[in-house]
């Protein structure tokens, strides 16, 4: 361990946990400075995908620095964000047209929010009201914060937000209650947008809901006028078992919002598509009507020649089949804790895996430090929400690694129902 000046995100420093430092990474395994091998089980905070370090990325960063590193990208371009885009179109549904570049996905969120209000604007129609689902995350800056759950990830920051309206969460035998609060909110001609992580709602506690509903919120929105922004920042890139969660239900968005995954985890980078409509909206003579959003990395040629290699990866080679496998074999494993007393919630979807140990206390129950420093000490890193563990891992991890996880969550159980966890 180091003695530091960092300022570490989603920590509490006050706690003195400790903080290891990781030299080199490689497939779905850290090292230590400490000579530990830490299996990576959460991706990393759910953006590796292929693995770390994976040889063609590594590769089209390495090259790409030799040729060019960075260019303001307003009223300029280069090779690898126009190829992304391309590749972009081809892969992404037909009707998602336009391709807005930033570096987070944050900051996709926030890109789509001001997209959809830009929308409005141009159309001279006032809706400015945005929809969103309870417990939802959609990230850490002002806009996609509002359009989060309220709780203790923001009460500090309760002035900076501006009010949305939350349709409850569908849960099991509720869902029903969700349409009906969605119509009623898309009523009234003020709705601009609505706003949702499709299939799962991950911070929220990886939280998961039937397809046939998502399909339904969709024909909705449809059906009012109001724009579905869809935000695949954590579902998207294969890990509900599809490119995106969105093919399960079979829906399209007007706006769609994409990261983590999109350089495979190496670099930052987002994109918020659009369709043609909402880009329309925008296009004009008028310099005053254009969009204003940008930061000074927008388009980053090295994270764009990231994401096309990534997106050769899957197009050249069996990507789904290796999340088909690993959604097996998370399976297999998950079904030996189902019975367990201390474990209740258990679910999956791709190849996310989920349960509650011990209740349901929520993101600061007493349990999640323990839990995490449990893990810690067995080489893991699993990142417990609250009382809510999750397994997440790169798309290479192989059976004996799974193995340790799943053989240290079951331990945990068994040492929280006989009550000898500490």
């Amino acid at each position: 361990m180091i003695e530091s000046s960092v300022w570490h995100p989603f920590t509490q420093h006050g706690l003195g946990e400790a903080i290891p430092l990781v030299t080199r990474a490689e497939g779905a395994v850290l090292h230590t400075a400490d000579g530990r091998r830490i299996v990576d089980a959460i991706s990393s905070w759910w953006v590796t995908t292929h693995g770390h370090r994976h040889p063609r990325i590594v590769a089209a960063m390495r090259e790409q620095a030799e040729r060019l590193d960075q260019i303001i990208f307003a009223g300029w371009t280069h090779e690898p964000a126009e190829e992304l885009a391309r590749g972009l179109r081809a892969m992404m549904p037909d009707s998602l047209t336009r391709v807005f570049y930033s570096d987070s996905g944050s900051t996709a969120v926030e890109v789509a929010l001001k997209m959809a209000l830009g929308y409005w604007l141009a159309r001279g129609e006032a809706r400015h009201r945005i929809l969103v689902m309870e417990h939802g995350y959609h990230g850490d800056t002002i806009g996609a914060m509002s359009v989060g759950a309220r709780g203790v990830f923001n009460r500090a920051y309760a002035p900076l937000l501006f009010d949305v309206e939350t349709v409850p969460f569908p849960a099991a035998g509720h869902e029903q209650a969700t349409l009906g609060a969605l119509t009623r909110a898309c009523a009234g001609g003020e709705a601009a947008a609505f706003i949702v992580e499709p299939l799962v709602l991950g911070a929220g506690g990886m939280l998961v809901y039937p397809a046939w509903v998502l399909c339904e919120m969709r024909a909705i929105c449809a059906a009012a006028g109001v724009l579905f922004i869809s935000d695949e920042v954590m579902t998207g890139w294969g890990r509900t078992g599809t490119l995106l969660a969105g093919e399960q239900a079979g829906i399209v968005p007007d706006i769609l919002c994409l990261s983590k995954g999109l350089t495979g985890g190496a670099v930052p980078l987002a994109v918020t598509m659009a369709s043609e409509a909402v880009w329309a909206a925008h296009y004009s003579r008028d310099r005053a009507t254009m969009f204003f959003h940008s930061s000074s990395y927008t388009a980053n040629p090295l994270a764009c020649a990231a994401a096309v290699a990534n997106l050769a990866i899957w197009r050249e080679e069996p990507v789904l089949a290796r999340v088909a496998d690993l959604g097996a074999r998370q399976a297999a494993r998950l079904a030996g804790l189902a019975a367990h007393p201390a474990v209740s919630g258990v679910r999956q979807i791709g190849t996310i895996a989920a349960l509650e140990i011990g209740g349901r206390d929520g993101y600061l129950s007493a349990l999640g430090p323990g839990l995490l420093r449990f893990f810690g000490e067995r080489d893991l890193l699993l990142r417990p929400l609250g009382d809510t563990v999750y397994v997440m891992p790169p798309y290479c991890i192989g059976d004996d690694d799974m193995d340790r996880v799943y053989a240290a969550i079951g331990e945990a159980c068994d040492l929280i129902a006989a009550g000898k966890f500490v």
